[in-house]
């Protein structure tokens, strides 16, 4: 593994980013609103802070936004998957989760209400789902493996996305089912990270990452009885 500033730099301005973000999620209880702004800047500003650094990386920084039409057909028919295998678990699993926990925390922490939650639904399923695809696979993976090693960026994204998660999912789920929902994430920032690994752009795991938010937010309409 490749021990250097640049590295070490890198390193750190993701973790404080992503743990930040993970922080701000548990402990401050901000409109959503707020939440997601703080969030464009610690994922996508933030990030910037290290290319204008090390303008050298320009050029790697456009190639993360270059698609390839044959990798968007496949990722294609794996969001598809992705949404069916969510509300296949959800189905299996809602009797084993207290989903007034979840709706109460949804408001509470988060400020997510019936009123708001179909513009929340569409954010997070086009926009927030493409930013954290830039911080996670394109910034902390892509741009990481780089500077680092393909295996060390490998696990080090995949594990901040799991534990990116644990602020806005702290006390939804029973400990079992968490660890669960926690090796899930980690198992599917892996799969991202392969899917993109070869296009070496953010487009094919945006796409399963969409569906996916698709299919949660398929469980929210429901969470808010709007279905």
């Amino acid at each position: 593994m490749k021990i250097n500033r640049k590295s070490v730099f890198l390193i750190l301005l993701i973790s404080i980013s992503a743990l930040g973000m993970s922080v701000i999620d548990g402990f401050f209880q901000l409109p959503y609103l707020y939440k997601s702004i703080l969030k464009i800047f610690l994922f996508s500003v933030v990030p910037m802070g290290y290319f204008l650094k090390y303008k050298d990386q320009y050029s790697r920084l456009k190639k993360l936004f270059i698609p390839r039409k044959s990798d968007l057909i496949y990722a294609f028919l794996l969001g598809v998957g992705v949404f069916s295998v969510i509300l296949i678990a959800y189905i299996i699993l809602k009797n084993h989760i207290d989903l007034s926990i979840i709706r109460e925390s949804l408001t509470t922490n988060i400020g997510v209400t019936e009123h708001n939650f179909v513009y929340v639904a569409i954010y997070i399923s086009l926009i927030n789902s493409l930013l954290e695809e830039f911080f996670f696979r394109g910034f902390a993976f892509l741009i990481l493996k780089e500077n680092t090693s393909r295996l060390f960026a490998y696990v080090f994204s995949s594990l901040l996305f799991a534990l990116y998660h644990v602020g806005m999912t702290s006390g939804w789920f029973h400990w079992s089912i968490y660890l669960l929902a926690m090796t899930g994430l980690f198992a599917g920032g892996c799969i991202f990270n392969f899917l993109n690994e070869k296009s070496e752009n953010i487009y094919p795991s945006w796409l399963v990452h969409m569906f996916a938010n698709f299919a949660i937010n398929t469980v929210g309409f429901i969470l808010f009885g709007l279905i």
